[in-house]
């Protein structure tokens, strides 16, 4: 049986890796691999070919010799309604402790030197899931995507990274104040010691905040954190930390009160930087240097620039016919799996089946 898969560039790109991976021998194998392994609910465990990933050699980036046990820098107690925004060189760590039990801590992360590259909740969350904890790490947005701080140690494992800061307008549209404590202007009143404004706070790393979702719904519970629980964060750059007190006596986030929480920066040991796990770096991460537009706007107001030439990759993008065969056995199975609901074409629900394949072989 002869099949046909409409292809583009990329993603013919993409299944030629494969095979030069040696994943099968031609097209047609690689399509009966990818059907008889999703018919049977076997699918493979593959390395993503030919890939620019390297080790990131993040301690490159320490200025200081590394103690064999650690050193505290700094200790505060962060009082309620407040935050304060923290300079955290590579290879500190930032420790927040619970001083009387459930109290939740927004935090945000900027990059020191670069502002405009801080801790993004989406990439973070595609990676970690909703409750990140220890073992996990704190990524920046695209397009930079690069690991800012490594979750070192995690007491309660009752961390968020879906719900957005509480902010002035939701108080109001949902409680009727004119005036309540919120995390969005709590951070952008500590954050105004280095010169950022509101419109820099962005969505924070909830700490202390127990959620879930539910039939597409997210939750807020009420938490469990008792005196002494505390989440540790490694600096894998230069970052500029920013927790404060989440603002929130209305609802369950902090168990209905807001109280103190211990604040203290040590410099990491050995030890400490020796649990961080092997972390790659690639070339799509990114910088400043790579941007066609590197320049910050000063002007609110949005013009458009009449010499602007569009210069999208990989464009025009075209799909291309290419013929596969099928055996019976592979036929028989592709049968099965056909969502008819989804292709009115056999080559429509072939591509579903290969590239759905490949994705969850390569845990893409």
């Amino acid at each position: 049986m002869t099949g046909t898969l409409h292809l583009n560039a990329q993603q013919r790109e993409l299944l030629a890796r494969s095979l030069d991976a040696d994943e099968a021998d031609d097209l047609s194998a690689l399509l009966k691999r990818a059907v008889l392994e999703t018919a049977r609910g076997e699918v493979s465990a593959l390395t993503v070919p030919a890939v620019s990933g390297r080790a990131l050699d993040w301690r490159s980036r320490l200025a200081h010799p590394v103690p064999t046990e650690r050193e505290l820098l700094e200790e505060f107690v962060l009082e309620p309604g407040t935050g304060k925004a923290l300079e955290v060189r590579a290879g500190e760590l930032v420790r927040i402790e619970q001083i009387e039990g459930a109290q939740c801590v927004d935090f945000n992360v900027f990059n020191l030197h670069d502002y405009r590259e801080f801790f993004h909740t989406g990439r973070t969350r595609t990676l970690h899931g909703i409750n990140p904890g220890a073992g996990d790490v704190l990524w920046s947005s695209p397009p930079r995507e690069r690991a800012m701080m490594f979750i070192l140690t995690d007491t309660v494992h009752c961390n968020d990274v879906v719900f957005p800061r509480c902010s002035a307008n939701l108080y109001e549209t949902a409680y009727g104040f004119a005036t309540h404590t919120n995390c969005a202007d709590i951070q952008a009143e500590a954050q105004r010691e280095y010169g950022l404004t509101p419109d820099d706070v962005h969505d924070s790393f909830n700490l202390f905040m127990a959620t879930s979702v539910d039939d597409g719904m997210p939750g807020i519970h009420h938490q469990s954190s008792k005196p002494g629980d505390h989440v540790e964060l490694l600096a894998l750059m230069d970052v500029l930390a920013v927790p404060n007190i989440c603002g929130a006596d209305v609802m369950k986030t902090s168990n209905f009160s807001i109280k103190p929480v211990l604040v203290q920066r040590w410099r990491a040991g050995a030890a400490d930087l020796d649990a961080v796990p092997e972390l790659r770096a690639y070339d799509t991460q990114r910088t400043v240097e790579q941007f066609r537009q590197p320049v910050i706007r000063q002007e609110r107001a949005l013009q458009r620039d009449l010499s602007y030439v569009p210069a999208f990759a990989n464009t025009p993008i075209h799909d291309e016919a290419v013929e596969v065969q099928l055996d019976t056995e592979t036929a028989e199975a592709f049968a099965g799996l056909w969502r008819h609901d989804l292709y009115a074409t056999e080559g429509e629900a072939l591509r579903d089946v290969l590239l759905a394949w490949w994705a969850a072989a390569h845990r893409a």
